[in-house]
């Protein structure tokens, strides 16, 4: 049986495009739950359309957290998204209301849950800047190749195109002297203890890629590429790592000239594609977790009362 005393979450987790805040906006008036936006993109001021944010309405509707925490200039990192996500619970559970956490960036969950961070690294701003500027200039693969030279462990979790985890291996082994992996054997793992149970969705393939397809079309007519073009005339550009998420770098490469806005829009459901394959193999490997197939789901009410059930069962300690 699980530990009483340890805070319930839930967790609402599965690629872009699947469903997640749909569903989740449905089960939280039913559970009297605060939302905890699990997003990497969410997370900054300015970036509304291109990172499918909740409506303004829906965020009034059901509370939301960690949603325009940070300056689209800001490097915001995982460590900072567990911080914030550690006052929100505690403010949550204070006021008596159920925990939802929901998005699809697996790392920011497996910092906050599973011991993915370690407390009190070294940081140089100054170096991070360099290897940055290293990265723009030699390319995501040749600085991942750089790092596998260095530490084949910690190249191994990454992904080359995962460019600010790369950057920061890099970072503490300038700073350390020592492999990212034998640094991080050696410092305490900073974690928030909690029972979790991951509710995560699915679809098919096709419908996942008809989906995405569907919302970058919508995103494009419904001001995507004016809200990139404000955003560099603010001196907000590739430079910054929010800038470098699925559609704003197309975009910024159309508002350069590189590109057509076809062709942009073709690259955005592309590369979106490829990272919700990604994210299904990061999330196959969470648990305890119940998964459902959105595509041969039944009523909407139906999947609703089968997830409340398998949440109360779990609240209670009983096996799901």
């Amino acid at each position: 049986m699980a530990s009483p005393e340890l805070p319930q979450l839930v967790a609402i987790i599965g690629p872009t495009a699947v469903g997640k805040t749909e569903l989740s906006l449905d089960l939280a008036e039913s559970l009297n739950a605060e939302i905890i936006s699990v997003d990497s993109r969410q997370v900054y001021r300015q970036l509304d359309i291109g990172t499918a944010k909740a409506t303004r309405a829906e965020r009034e509707r059901i509370p939301h957290h960690l949603i325009d925490v940070a300056e689209p200039t800001e490097r915001f990192s995982a460590s900072r998204f567990v911080e914030l996500a550690i006052t929100a619970i505690d403010g949550i559970c204070s006021r008596g209301k159920t925990i939802l956490l929901v998005g699809g960036t697996p790392f920011y969950f497996r910092a906050l849950l599973s011991g993915a961070l370690t407390a009190n690294l070294p940081s140089d701003p100054g170096i991070r800047l360099g290897l940055e500027e290293s990265i723009r200039r030699e390319g995501k693969e040749e600085m991942h190749r750089r790092l596998r030279a260095l530490d084949e462990e910690t190249a191994a979790r990454i992904h080359p195109n995962d460019a600010v985890r790369v950057v920061r291996a890099l970072e503490i082994h300038a700073l350390t002297g020592h492999p990212p992996s034998e640094v991080f054997q050696t410092r305490e793992p900073m974690t928030f203890p909690a029972r979790t149970l991951y509710i995560g969705l699915n679809r098919s393939r096709e419908e996942i890629r008809k989906r995405i397809c569907l919302r970058a079309l919508q995103q494009f007519e419904n001001g995507f590429p004016e809200e990139v073009a404000s955003l560099l005339e603010k001196g907000i550009d590739e430079r910054y790592p929010s800038i470098q998420g699925l559609g704003y770098r197309e975009l910024v490469a159309f508002h350069r000239g590189r590109i057509s806005l076809e062709e942009a829009l073709d690259s955005t459901i592309r590369t979106s594609c490829a990272f919700a394959r990604r994210q299904m193999t990061w999330f196959s490997k969470f648990e305890p977790a119940v998964w459902y197939d959105m595509t041969r789901s039944e009523a909407k009410s139906s999947l609703r009362d089968d997830i409340l059930g398998k949440i109360a069962e779990s609240q209670r300690g009983g096996r799901i």
